[in-house]
This record gives C-alpha cells, sequence and structure tokens, in this order.
C-alpha cells in the first residue's frame, strides 16, 4: 500500500473571513492572563495563520518551560528531517557464533509482540521470528543477541522529574522495545507500568517466539556482514519489519502525549542529521533543524523530546511562527503535525475539556492544540478558528503556576476558548 499522505490542516484557512485586530484580541484577552489561577508567569502569542500578523504579545519571545507541547516541536523536525513516509526497521541477522541471531533495534517504540500490540498496525515480533525460522530452514537457532546501539548515552532524561521513570507516564528509552515498554500492552498511556530494561524484555519476548531459552539472551552488537564461513554468514540479514510511517508516530505522540514514542522521534532527527540518537544529540538536532526551517534559534533550547525535561524552554513565538510554517502550503511534509491534534471537547487530551466548565464551551471543535502539564507548568498552543471563521494559532505557556491543574486548566482553556468566541473586529 502507499504511504499517506500528509494531512490537510482543518479546511484550510478563509482568507476572505473577517480578520481580528489586536486591538479586539486585546480586549479580550487582558483580563484573562492575568488571573491568579496561571501565576505571574504567563507567556502568550497570537497570530493570523493566513497573514502571520501579531494579534496578541505578552513576553511572546520569553523561553518558557513548555512541558508536552515540545511534542510541536518534535513532530515538525521528525517531519523535516526524515519525511512523513518514513519507517523505522527492526532487523535480524546471523550472528557470530553458530545459532546466534541479532535484533537489531533501529528506534521503533511501537513494535509489538504480536496482533495484541498497543499501538495500531505496529511491526510485529512474530512476523520477524516467522522469517527468521524460514531463512534459517530446519536449523534451530540458540541465543538471542540484543543490540541497541543505534542509540547511545543516558536512558532517562536530564531535568526529568524523580518519579517519572516509575510514574507510568515515561520510562527507559532503549533503541529495541515494544509497545512502547509496557508490561501490559492493554493500558494506556497514562497508568502503564514500564519494563526497566525495555530491550531485554523484546528479547526475551523475541526469543520465546524463537523457542530460545531466555537465560540465553544478552546485550550485544551485531557482526559485520562477511562472505565466508558459517552458513548463513555472520550479518546476513535473516528478516526485518518496518514500523508504521512517521506521521502515523507522530499521530499516537501528539494525541495521546506520549513520551516514549517523542523519545524515539527525537532520535530519528538526531539520525536523519548524522548525530548521536541520545538525549543530548537528539536535542541538539532538534534546535538545529528548526534553525535550518528558519525559526528563531535563539528562542528555544531543548534537553528532549517530550517535554518531560524541566530544562526544556521554549518561547510562545516560536511556537506561533512553527505552527504556521507547518500550514503553509511551501511546506507540506510538515502537515502532518496536524493529523493527530486534539480537538476541544472531543479528541485526544482535549476530549474533556471545552465541555462543562464555566466560560470555555466556545472552544469546543474550535480549538485544535497540544496541552502540556508538570507540577506548576501549563501550556497550551494549537489553532483557533474565530466566530468570523478566522484560523488563529495561539500559544499559551505558564511555568510559575501556584495551584494543581483543576484551577490552571481552565483558565487557559478560556484564553482559547474567548479566541473561539469573538471575532475580535
Amino acid at each position: 500500500t502507499p504511504d499517506p499522505a500528509p494531512s490537510e490542516v482543518l479546511a484550510g484557512p478563509d482568507s476572505n473571513a473577517p480578520a481580528p485586530t489586536p486591538d479586539g484580541v486585546r480586549a479580550v484577552l487582558d483580563p484573562l492572563v492575568g488571573v491568579a489561577a496561571l501565576g505571574d508567569r504567563v507567556n502568550v502569542s497570537v497570530a493570523d495563520v493566513i497573514t502571520g500578523q501579531t494579534l496578541f504579545d505578552k513576553g511572546a519571545d520569553d523561553g518558557t518551560v513548555p512541558a508536552s507541547v515540545t511534542k510541536l516541536v518534535t513532530a515538525v523536525t521528525v517531519l523535516a528531517a526524515r519525511g512523513p513516509g518514513y519507517r523505522i526497521p527492526t532487523r535480524a541477522l546471523a550472528g557470530a557464533k553458530a545459532g546466534e541471531v541479532v535484533i537489531v533495534g533501529g528506534g521503533d517504540p511501537t513494535l509489538a509482540i504480536n496482533k495484541k500490540g498497543y499501538y495500531p498496525g505496529a511491526a510485529r515480533l512474530d512476523d520477524l521470528a516467522a522469517q527468521v525460522r524460514t531463512a534459517l530452514g530446519g536449523t534451530p537457532p540458540t541465543s538471542v543477541t540484543v543490540d541497541g546501539s543505534v542509540y547511545s548515552g543516558p536512558v532517562y532524561g536530564p531535568g526529568w522529574d524523580d518519579d517519572i521513570p516509575t510514574g507510568g507516564s515515561g520510562g527507559a528509552v532503549t533503541a529495541l522495545m515494544t509497545d512502547g515498554a509496557r508490561t501490559d500492552p492493554g493500558v494506556a498511556h497514562g497508568s502503564a507500568q514500564r519494563f526497566a530494561e525495555p530491550d531485554l524484555a523484546a528479547g526475551k519476548a523475541f526469543a520465546r517466539l524463537l523457542g530460545v531459552p531466555t537465560d540465553a539472551v544478552r546485550r550485544g552488537t551485531a557482526p559485520a556482514q562477511a562472505a565466508a564461513g558459517a552458513n548463513p554468514a555472520p550479518g546476513t540479514e535473516l528478516g526485518v519489519v518496518q514500523s508504521p510511517p512517521l506521521i502515523r508516530l507522530v499521530d499516537v505522540m501528539i494525541s495521546e502525549s506520549d513520551n516514549l514514542v517523542a523519545e524515539a522521534l527525537a532520535r530519528q532527527v538526531a539520525l536523519a542529521r548524522n548525530q548521536p540518537a541520545s538525549f543530548d544529540g537528539g536535542a541538539a538536532a532538534m534546535d538545529a533543524e528548526v534553525a535550518e526551517l528558519g525559526l528563531p534559534a535563539d528562542e528555544i533550547s531543548v534537553s528532549d523530546g517530550s517535554g518531560l525535561s524541566r530544562r526544556n524552554r521554549i518561547s510562545p513565538s516560536l511556537l506561533t511562527d512553527l505552527i504556521r510554517l507547518a500550514a503553509s502550503p511551501d511546506h507540506p511534509e510538515l502537515a502532518g503535525v496536524f493529523g493527530g491534534l486534539p480537538v476541544g471537547g472531543w479528541s485526544g487530551t482535549l476530549n474533556e475539556r471545552y465541555r462543562n466548565t464555566a466560560g470555555t464551551s466556545a472552544g469546543a471543535g474550535s480549538v485544535r492544540a497540544k496541552t502540556g502539564t508538570l507540577t506548576g507548568v501549563h501550556a497550551i498552543a494549537g489553532l483557533v478558528t474565530t466566530a468570523d471563521g478566522r484560523l488563529l494559532t495561539f500559544a499559551v505557556l505558564t511555568d510559575k503556576v501556584p495551584g494543581d491543574r483543576d484551577t490552571a486548566q481552565p483558565a487557559l482553556d478560556r484564553i482559547a476558548a474567548a479566541l473561539a468566541g469573538c471575532g475580535c473586529g
């Protein structure tokens, strides 16, 4: 089947719709951005998608902790660096020793063990095992080596909170894992328990499929391919499975705010730019890709791809510039960022928002945005259609929130809903 085309951006912005004015937007937003629930550091950018005119600017150029809104940058940079149709391979090779099978992780976080995997359309280890058995003929494998050497550096990110490895939202980042490192692929993102060593867990699952004892699984590296010697020669490819196209991984990352998918995609940016596939390499590659896209590189500095790091700094205006760029017909390869973007009151992480909270109902169906949440940090950035049908891009980042999400999120939602509910002329 052909790779999917990049997503269309909503129905396309209506250039004939009446445009808001800066004064009109300011009159609506000024009372909302100063509420106590958002704390004393609320940075905001609002711009017209078609003209690029800045409609509201409050600390818009200030680097702010973005939390999971970072994933918008991850999405755009991986689509630019790899393209929406790229697929991540997981390969099996003949090892250096007789009977040894090496499974080489390429960084596919969605890889499943079998048809009961967590991610729709994922590549499967049982398919890879079947290819290996065919390639080996009647020769039974005797050991499995796990090669995750395409990744380097720490498995946990710099600036991550201490509870992230065990809290269900994140986990160890390894080049080989199944079902986003979940111990149970039937458990949804936020509450999932994760393997402490996802690469070895995946290697043991692969061994079981091959009939190899799990105590014969170890870490190592694949041999260079050799023409002589045993049959099959060491390094001979015995099978390969491919991830869904990157555009589908971007959809999952954005819609579910999947942190391990985000870290895998950040490393794909690094690999595409011939940088180390590590937290540092991925972050540097993302920053470089942003600059290459013509965006203000001095307004971004990230340490990971998921936004779990409190070291990340992104300005609201960079986010609105990024969204405008992705919506531009000059960059159709970037439009895939919008396919998984949650819709207010309808889907993804906005499914339960813009519904039953006072002052937010205008955002239902009109706001499409990525959210971000850490303790003391609340953020939202995306697109909103005004009452007059004009498409705007907005970003609101707050990183000194005094209370909890029950008060901060509605305050953020009222800002986006106010844009949806007014013409602001």
